[in-house]
């Protein structure tokens, strides 16, 4: 099983709901320009699940992508210095787990997505990603 991550995007700019659209051949997730979440990027191996996070609007993970190709150059940065990878769509969430309910839950208390919440490219535990999941009904 490979590791588990979670991902951030402004619904207006780039929804769940565009990412399904992309469909199987998926799209760049790029335009990351923070280096922590850069390096997470850098991280990510082919399979890897991440959860797919509705910032500023909504502020809820959604649904799960999938890490289709890891980090190459972003060909958004013209100093060539960040990398993107390549997701597709997994499967939306039966019901949205909001960033207010992942706060109530005391085992989630030292998730980076609340300790550092403008990490936009983070890391998921295992037993996290399991309760998460189970929170929105997929388990």
């Amino acid at each position: 099983m490979g590791k588990k991550w979670l991902l951030k995007s402004e619904p207006s700019i780039w929804s769940i709901d565009h990412q399904n659209k992309a469909g199987s051949k998926g799209t760049d997730w790029d335009g990351v320009r923070n280096y922590q979440a850069a390096n997470n990027l850098r991280k990510m191996k082919k399979g890897d699940l991440c959860f797919f996070y509705h910032s500023n609007i909504g502020k809820e993970i959604v649904g799960i992508v999938e890490v289709i190709k890891t980090a190459f150059i972003d060909k958004t940065d013209k100093m060539k210095k960040f990398v993107a990878v390549k997701v597709k769509y997994k499967n939306k969430l039966k019901s949205p787990v909001t960033l207010e309910n992942i706060k109530k839950n005391k085992v989630l208390k030292d998730l980076p997505l609340i300790k550092q919440s403008r990490l936009s490219v983070m890391p998921i535990d295992t037993k996290s990603w399991k309760i998460i999941l189970k929170m929105g009904s997929i388990l």
